[in-house]
Parts: structure tokens; sequence; C-alpha cells
């Protein structure tokens, strides 16, 4: 069997119970050692093979985990964060499928929700934002052309945006563009839940020059929205002039 297994955020004691489990099992581990902190590795057994995708092409890591999973032997394809966020595993799965291996998908816990516990903050604050937009600015990668950070800033919403923190000049812009006011907040979260986590917290047009201040290029998420202010509505599921499926109203 071949198990994809989100690594967690980075912290190793963040990756879920059953992911440890694979890991602590696993014949042959392959992992995205670019991203996936080195000490998750203390999981494995002795024995273990251990393959760094991170100098390994798609075909390169297929013939790894392909041959070995017809062996009998227990693999496992470890991503970061959860696989399903710019994992790029479906197209191992797809090839998976058409060679008839079996697998399985481990979750873990994603990068966005690490920043939002090293910001202590919640995405989704009523009257706020009920919409949380995970995305990426368009690099060698290209995005669709209605996903471009101007058109989804339009709906003001909370944004996290990945895989941009070498484009921060120009994603201000566009978050502006888009109708973010400049003073917006936002906030950079450099590798959340590591040691060496850094939260930066600034305003939309700040961006690239707080990033510049704490020398960071990579490895960052970029938070934006009113959810970093301090205005927002009680919740009604605790208000107690709320009545809900479980509790009467008492005011």
């Amino acid at each position: 069997m071949i198990y994809f297994v989100g690594a967690g955020s980075g912290a190793p004691d963040l990756i879920t119970v059953r992911g440890a489990k694979l890991l602590g099992e696993a014949d042959v581990i392959v992992y995205a050692g670019s991203l996936v902190n080195p000490a998750l590795l203390d999981y494995k057994k002795e024995g273990c093979e251990v393959y760094n995708s991170a100098k390994m092409t798609l075909e390169e890591v297929l013939d790894v985990m392909i041959p070995a999973s017809k062996a009998g032997k227990l693999v496992v394809r470890l991503h970061t964060g959860d696989p399903c966020v710019y994992g790029a595993h479906r197209e191992q799965m797809d090839a998976l499928d058409a060679a008839g291996l079996d697998y399985e998908v481990c979750p873990g816990v994603s990068s966005f929700c690490g920043a939002a516990a090293a910001l202590k903050a919640e995405y989704t604050l009523p009257d706020v934002s009920q919409t949380v937009i995970l995305t990426r600015m368009e690099g060698r990668t290209p995005v669709p052309p209605k996903e471009k950070i101007e058109l989804l800033a339009a709906h003001g919403a909370t944004m996290v945006i990945f895989l941009s923190a070498g484009q921060l000049e120009a994603l201000s812009d566009r978050l502006i563009a888009g109708g973010y006011p400049p003073e917006t907040p936002a906030a950079i979260v450099y590798k959340a839940t590591w040691p060496d986590e850094k939260v930066v917290r600034t305003t939309v047009a700040g961006l690239a020059g707080a990033a510049r201040d704490e020398g960071i290029t990579k490895t960052a998420l970029i938070t934006v929205g009113g959810f970093l202010g301090d205005v927002y509505d009680r919740s009604k599921l605790y208000d107690p002039s709320f009545t809900t499926e479980f509790r009467e109203a008492t005011k």
C-alpha cells in the first residue's frame, strides 16, 4: 500500500497520530525535503529506505514508489502541510491508478492553519469575513485568468497567499487594485509552527517593506483582511439571545 501523508505545518508533533504511525511502519519514505521538517524522519523505523523528492522528478518518484509497492512494501509519500493544497499529488495518484495500485491519503495540518495559530487569529469573523481564499501569485506556474489576485481581492474576503513571498511589491499593487485599501491589515508568517517561526504584522501597502526589514524572501504565508483587526460582531452560536438546536434563548 502507498500512503500520501500530510506532514503538518512544520513542528514534528503536529503530524496526525495516524501519520506518525504510518511513518513508523513504512518500509520506504519519499519526503518533500525542501519543505518538510527533517525531524519527522525520527519517526521512521530502522532499515527504512528514505528518498528526498526535492532532488527527484515525478518519474523518479514513481520509479521508487511503484516497484516498492509491487514488492509488498509499505510506502509513505510525505508531503508538507496537507497534500491537497499545492501538493502536486493528483498526478501521482493518477499514475498509481494507471498502474493498478492501491493508495490512501492521510490528511495533515496545512500551513494556513499553522499561520492562524501563530497569529492567534480567526479567519472567519462575524460581519468581517465568512470566506477564506487560498491562492498564490502566478510565477513560472500560471494561474487561471479568472483567479488573478485583483479579481479575488474584489471580494474583500480573508486571503491567505501561498508561494508569493518573493513578489510582494507586485502583490501589494494588485491587492490594492482589486479593492483592498492600502491600510488593510496584513501579516507575513514565516515558517509557521517551526522553531524559527516569525510573525510580521503590517498593512497591504507595507508588505514588501516589512518583509525586506525582516529578511524574509521565501517560506512565508501572506494573510490579508479585516480578520486581523479589532472590530467584529459577537458569534450568534454562544449569544444568550439566540436559540439553537441544543439551547433555548435566555434573554
